[in-house]
């Protein structure tokens, strides 16, 4: 299972004190007492509330760690317009593709959804439902731009994947330079796997590689 974004909201509200004192408690180990205060709120649909329940299952904290109640108090926030909630609720179907005949179809609505809230992550996960083809009609081109756009963000893992087609992509103009320039970001930023690529790329054509 992949890691699942951990960001915990602040609020300012009706129940301000209450839901920052919650936050206070998580932050500081405390997690059956957030989310017993986290609970209260997401229940008056509070959708930072909801987010955090969601988080708290996702992640086990305090808690026996349980997807099925983490996707239910992620969907009431995404429903809510949580741009957090949106991602990791894609996520939570991303992951469960092989056993969800519908789960790819819905991670990319809410991947839609994230990336219209300016999710960056969220350009380069759904880039990789188009890539691959799953939920999807199968389109290279979509992928190409989806990771492109996350690459402009600086995300490390569109970086990587825009690389990947930028030198070796069906359909895709290559741009070996290009291709460098973006594997060399990934692997700056902590992408390993950059590396292997990087050799091959540079054997492949070395006078990309001299700098």
């Amino acid at each position: 299972m992949k890691k699942i974004v951990i960001f915990i909201f602040a609020a300012v509200s009706l129940f301000a004190d209450d839901f920052n004192q919650a936050v206070e408690d998580y932050n500081n180990g405390a997690y059956i007492k957030a989310l017993n205060t986290f609970y209260v709120l997401a229940k008056k649909d509070n959708a930072k509330a909801q987010y955090n329940v969601g988080l708290i299952y996702a992640n086990g904290h305090g808690v026996t760690q349980d997807f099925v109640q983490a996707q239910k108090w992620y969907e009431r926030a995404a429903k809510q317009g949580n741009a957090s909630a949106q991602y990791n609720l894609a996520r939570l179907y991303h992951d469960s593709g092989s056993s969800d005949a519908h789960a790819y179809e819905k991670a990319k609505y809410w991947y839609e959804k994230a990336v219209a809230s300016s999710v960056v992550k969220a350009y380069n996960n759904l880039g990789s439902l188009y890539k691959d083809g799953l939920g999807v009609a199968k389109d290279q081109q979509k992928a190409f731009e989806l990771f492109e756009k996350g690459a402009s963000f600086g995300d490390p893992a569109a970086e990587l994947n825009v690389a990947v087609l930028y030198a070796w992509g069906e359909g895709i103009t290559h741009d070996k330079m290009k291709a460098y320039e973006n594997f060399k970001k990934a692997l700056k930023a902590g992408k390993s796997e950059a590396s292997g690529h990087l050799d091959k790329l540079c054997k492949e054509s070395a006078w990309v590689c001299q700098d």
